[in-house]
């Protein structure tokens, strides 16, 4: 990402509230498909509401964001509620960093780059939860980070779909990786 890029992210971030740890919004009234706990991921977190929600249910979270202002205010708040999350600042014009996984959930939320859909399914451990919302073109028309009609079905319906719905220009996915055969035993 251009320095252009992420200093438009930390002037974004700078004069944001200071947010709520909430649930992604495509588990919103279904919240029972997460598991009990375990490892979690959550991609372009943010202000991190998302991330520290996740930990106070238990898991323990990785959270990646290009902005260095935004990883502050996840911090501040992860504190404030009395968690622990590992805040990672990376570039995900470059994918996911090497390593990590697998995670029993996985969050991509307004982050949209069809190159990368592939890693974040691999990232998931077996029975493992993904949960995907992007802008879409449906209901608004097309645009340079909306994703065209089915594109998260099509990337992801090798998956257990859960939940998808495309209205108002957002797409949301929520699917589960099988179990391996042997945890099925």
């Amino acid at each position: 990402m251009a320095d252009a890029d992420r200093e438009r992210w930390d002037a974004r971030h700078a004069v944001a509230g200071a947010g709520e740890p909430a649930p992604p919004d495509a588990l919103r009234g279904r919240t029972e498909l997460l598991p009990a706990g375990g490892r979690a991921l959550d991609v372009a977190c943010g202000r991190g509401t998302v991330a520290v929600w996740l930990a106070a249910r238990g898991f323990t979270v990785d959270a990646l964001d290009v902005s260095p202002v935004a990883l502050e205010a996840g911090r501040a708040l992860a504190r404030r509620e009395g968690v622990d999350v590992h805040w990672r600042l990376h570039d995900l014009d470059a994918g996911l960093p090497a390593g990590g996984g697998p995670y029993d959930v996985v969050v991509c939320q307004r982050f949209r780059d069809p190159r990368w859909y592939p890693q974040l399914a691999d990232r998931l451990a077996p029975g493992g939860l993904l949960v995907v919302t992007v802008l879409s073109e449906v209901g608004e028309g097309p645009g340079p980070f909306r994703a065209p009609a089915g594109e998260l079905r099509a990337a992801f319906g090798h998956l257990e779909v859960l939940h998808h719905v495309e209205r108002d220009g957002e797409a949301s996915l929520v699917v589960r990786k099988p179990a391996s055969p042997a945890a099925r035993r």
